[in-house]
């Protein structure tokens, strides 16, 4: 698990016109909350933040206005839908060896059984408890010589040693299905008859 050391200032305007202000000097505005205490809100500088929110669910270990280190994970990022840059993120407080409920990518590896069929995630991340320092960033499961019909279900996925799952043990994650052969409609078919006739 990586930690991502980033300087932040608190802010005391709020609204939409500081929101721009803070953005056109390529910063961000934020919400640092939990723990039960008062929301903070933080500047925090974009291109940093930016490179951090690569990783899922990165540590960041925030160094606020030069007193305070505080240590939080991203719980929602927005977007500027046309050009991506990030324009709000909200960050939860943790604690070390404090356990907190975050979903981790489902990788697969391995080729299905012979047949033409296909893999659906039914759950592209899996929701696990982990120590809020030790957050795996991926698991990775197996689907070789799977075929239609057969299923992964989440009890199946080999977690990392202090992860549990934060769903029911039967969930499916991934599903085989057969491929579909694609059918001519009905009129199609009988103008190729006529036409050979």
């Amino acid at each position: 698990m990586s930690e991502v050391k980033i300087s932040a200032e608190t802010r005391t305007e709020f609204g939409k016109g500081a929101a721009r202000r803070i953005r056109r000097d390529a910063k961000v505005p934020g919400v640092l909350y939990g723990h039960g205490g008062d929301p903070l809100h933080l500047t925090l500088p974009g291109h940093e933040l930016l490179l951090a929110l690569r990783t899922p669910n990165v540590l960041i270990a925030l160094d606020i206005d030069g007193k305070t280190n505080e240590l939080a994970i991203p719980k929602a990022v927005q977007r500027d839908p046309l050009k991506g840059f990030l324009e709000h993120v909200d960050l939860l407080l943790v604690k070390r060896g404090e356990k907190v409920n975050v979903e981790i990518f489902v990788q697969t590896e391995g080729e299905l059984a012979p047949g033409g069929y296909l893999l659906e995630h039914v759950l592209n991340a899996l929701p696990v408890e982990a120590e809020a320092t030790h957050i795996p960033e991926s698991v990775t499961v197996s689907v070789e010589g799977l075929s239609a019909g057969d299923s992964i279900l989440a009890k199946d996925i080999p977690l990392p040693s202090g992860t549990k799952l934060a769903v029911e043990d039967d969930t499916v994650v991934l599903q085989v299905l057969a491929a579909q052969a694609e059918e001519a409609p009905e009129g199609e078919e009988a103008g190729e008859e006529a036409a050979e006739a």
